[in-house]
């Protein structure tokens, strides 16, 4: 990251995932108070327009947007000039941090700085004139790993946004540009550590991909199904929405390589077989596991003429209305999954959907035994005085005269 101004008297400046300036190692402002002040605002804007400078007028507006301030010029040079009295206390160079050309702001060039954002531009404009495969894979993964998380952070302004979304897709592009590299060498090892760093900087971008590829590629048949399970149980839990039709899709095509060496129908059916300890309650399972019970359920009501429902439970707050963030969901929601846990009979399917919601599947049930169970799920999970409470719809899972199975 530090190119060649790796030692003292060097500006380092973080943008990716947050904002941080440290000089000598010492940190002049970084943490996620100093990050949101004007002081903050100016310097982000100048060193990251350090090549051509910014407007007065722009730098006002940055400054104080939506404030009613009689001389906007005035409190503009207020602030820069207790920036640079607060870069002077922090042990640079006493010179003048920021000089004015015209109506054009510009950080001096007598304080030398290194920004992340800058090399990875770099990194990657090396990578693509580069010639030799080798080098210019690493320089791919090294722009990658400039890249730790949203320009910016939590900044709202318009110029962050634009910014933030330019340097999101020269990530995706260096990322997938190295995995097209990665691929043709069968470097499966450097795959899946980038897919886990991807998906863990650039969330939600359907980067759990790679590291399957990876995966499967070598023969980790189990730890590619646990990625599977856990993917799409992290998109349903954490974030509370189905993971992309593209991600499903693709998971799906991936998983459809998997297999198995030659084994004895014994030593299948051990590894087949629940643990003990894990047979207590209903059978709690990931989503695309529940997905699949559900599927073949449907097919043996074709035959059995079964009664089915699936039974959705949802954390409700005092006036009726799903919950769907705050501190005290996460504990509800664990609170309503033991609850269903003991309440469920022993061959009843339990996934936990998404926040604060939980799916069961019900077998050879009546709609008068869903009643039941949900008293019974009431029961251990209201407590005292509570208010918050648990919404129920219960749908019976009808197979028509076709085969085909509706809900």
């Amino acid at each position: 990251m530090m190119g060649s101004n790796d030692g003292e008297n060097v500006l380092h400046v973080r943008m990716f995932g947050g904002f941080s300036m440290s000089w000598n190692g010492r940190l002049v402002t970084g943490d996620s108070r100093s990050s949101e002040t004007q002081f903050a605002y100016l310097m982000q804007l100048l060193l990251h327009h350090r090549e051509d400078g910014v407007r007065r007028v722009n730098l006002e507006q940055v400054l104080f947007e939506g404030r009613d301030i009689n001389d906007l010029h005035h409190a503009a040079r207020s602030v820069i000039y207790n920036a640079k009295k607060k870069l002077k206390k922090a042990g640079l160079p006493d010179v003048n941090y920021i000089e004015r050309r015209k109506d054009v702001y510009y950080w001096t060039d007598q304080i030398p700085v290194v920004i992340d954002t800058v090399e990875m531009e770099r990194l990657s404009s090396e990578a693509k004139s580069e010639e030799d495969p080798e080098k210019k894979l690493q320089l791919y993964l090294d722009a990658c790993h400039q890249y730790t998380g949203e320009f910016l952070g939590t900044q709202t302004a318009v110029w962050a946004a634009q910014e933030a979304r330019r340097y999101r897709v020269l990530f995706c592009d260096c990322v997938e540009q190295a995995v097209q590299s990665m691929r043709r060498r069968h470097d499966y090892f450097r795959m899946e550590e980038l897919g886990i760093y991807a998906a863990k900087v650039n969330p939600l971008a359907d980067w759990e991909i790679v590291t399957m590829e990876a995966l499967i590629s070598t023969g980790r048949y189990a730890d590619a199904e646990k990625l599977y399970e856990d993917t799409v149980d992290l998109y349903l839990q954490e974030q509370g929405l189905r993971p992309s039709p593209r991600l499903m899709e693709l998971l799906n095509k991936l998983g459809g390589q998997m297999g198995r060496q030659y084994a004895v129908l014994d030593d299948i059916q051990m590894e087949l077989a629940e643990a003990d300890s894990m047979r207590q309650g209903g059978y709690v399972c990931s989503y695309p596991v529940f997905q699949g019970i559900y599927r073949m359920i449907t097919r043996l009501i074709e035959r059995g003429g079964q009664s089915v429902y699936l039974m959705l439970c949802t954390v409700v707050d005092s006036k009726g209305n799903p919950m769907k963030a705050g501190p005290m969901l996460e504990d509800l929601s664990q609170r309503l999954g033991d609850a269903i846990q003991h309440s469920v009979r022993h061959g009843d399917a339990v996934n936990r959907y998404g926040k604060g919601q939980y799916l069961v599947l019900l077998v050879n049930i009546t709609r008068e035994n869903c009643s039941i169970l949900q008293r019974r799920i009431n029961y251990h999970f209201l407590v005292g005085r509570q208010r918050t409470g648990i919404q129920y719809h219960v749908n019976s899972v009808i197979c028509t005269a076709d085969g085909q199975t509706s809900i």
